[in-house]
């Protein structure tokens, strides 16, 4: 069930040993669940408990688990060494790591650890920290391979793509079906529907839907609405295949249009084409930031902004499809070719109660960037 060749996932993994190596690590100990996906193709959601993917700068590799994930790991995974700790009253995985650590003569060594992670709660990790201690050194190193993962090969992009194209048919299923007297939870079922039918994933995160004044939320909540016949409907969603990610973000006006969402759209792609402009090879993360910032302060929207207009994707798990690095001023992460960025353009009127966002995803060229979307960027209005 891999979706990479061995090769590839090979060399993923002697250059997560090269960066280990350059920094004076005799091993990583893994949490992230993208991480243990990139280097070895293991795909599971059981991270929400004790586990951890360990890589030797020797090239040993050993997965500690749960039994439910023995098999989870043998059938998507090229990992042979598999550790079962033993669900029971008083289990101490964290020893049992230890004693894991000890066979492959770590006593003494230095481990990079994956603290940045959503596998690992708090009082794992200080369980972690107290096992260890004494035993090894620990250095934070959550973003080594995050650092490796940003720039995607050409396998991936593939995937991205495929992604893209998914996330064009949701944005037309959820269109389609935006009038007033919609039912939002029928608008989510096409749009998540569509993905499926595509052979997509569920993305790391759910659709974000939200009608009336709740256009002006940037997060999922509970509870379906019917659309008033006048109305704003504000959508971000991702089409995920094989776990990358391709997000779109679009308010739609229902009703009799508004002079002032046309103008908060046109702000919007003016916006957007400034981001586009900055986001080329060689300049920072943050520069696309403050170009968004530029038009959106010198077209008055300054206090409907964000501070942030965006982020990296790829192949990321629940509970969120955001990846590293983030748009925001001041980020000195530098702009590669092979990175995919989604950049939102989000105004929320809190004054008005009026809402217009516009979010598109790019892969980063060697010249420039390519927008995938293949639809308008148009203002759309039922």
């Amino acid at each position: 069930m891999l979706h990479f060749t061995e090769k590839e996932l090979a060399d993923r993994r002697a250059r997560t040993i090269a960066l280990m190596q350059d920094r004076g690590l005799d091993g990583l100990l893994m949490f992230r669940q993208e991480s243990m996906f990139y280097l070895t193709g293991y795909d599971t959601f059981g991270f929400c408990f004790f586990q951890c993917l360990y890589l030797g700068a020797d090239g040993r590799l050993a997965l500690m688990t749960r039994a439910p994930d023995l098999r989870q790991a043998q059938n998507t995974s090229m990992i042979q060494d598999i550790r079962i700790w033993v669900d029971r009253d008083g289990a101490t995985p964290a020893s049992e790591l230890k004693a894991m650590l000890s066979e492959f003569g770590g006593a003494g060594k230095t481990f990079g650890i994956e603290y940045e992670a959503y596998g690992l709660t708090a009082r794992n990790g200080m369980a972690i920290n107290t096992e260890l201690d004494g035993f090894c050194k620990l250095i934070d190193s959550s973003e080594l391979v995050s650092e490796l993962r940003v720039v995607k090969s050409p396998e991936e992009l593939s995937f991205v793509r495929r992604a893209a194209a998914l996330a064009d048919d949701a944005l037309v299923a959820g269109q389609d079906l935006t009038a007033p007297g919609a039912f939002e939870g029928d608008i989510l079922a096409a749009m998540q529907g569509a993905v499926f039918k595509g052979g997509g994933d569920y993305p790391g995160n759910e659709f974000i839907i939200g009608s009336g004044s709740d256009a002006l939320l940037c997060r999922y909540f509970t509870g379906r609405r019917t659309l008033d016949a006048e109305d704003q409907l504000t959508l971000e969603f991702a089409g995920a295949y094989r776990h990358y990610h391709a997000c779109m973000m679009r308010t739609i006006p229902i009703g009799p249009l508004k002079p002032a969402h046309v103008d908060m759209h046109s702000a919007c792609v003016e916006a957007l084409e400034a981001c586009r402009e900055a986001l080329r090879p060689g300049n920072i993360v943050g520069s696309v930031f403050d170009a968004h910032a530029g038009v959106m302060d010198r077209r008055g929207y300054r206090h409907a902004r964000m501070n942030a207009c965006g982020y990296s994707l790829g192949a990321v798990f629940a509970p969120i499809w955001m990846d590293f690095p983030m748009f925001y001023h001041g980020n000195p992460v530098e702009i590669r070719p092979g990175m995919v960025f989604f950049a939102h353009m989000i105004l929320m009127d809190s004054d008005k109660d009026l809402a217009m966002t516009l979010g598109e995803t790019f892969i980063v060229t060697e010249d420039g960037n390519e927008r995938l979307s293949k639809l308008p960027l148009d203002l759309v209005h039922k």
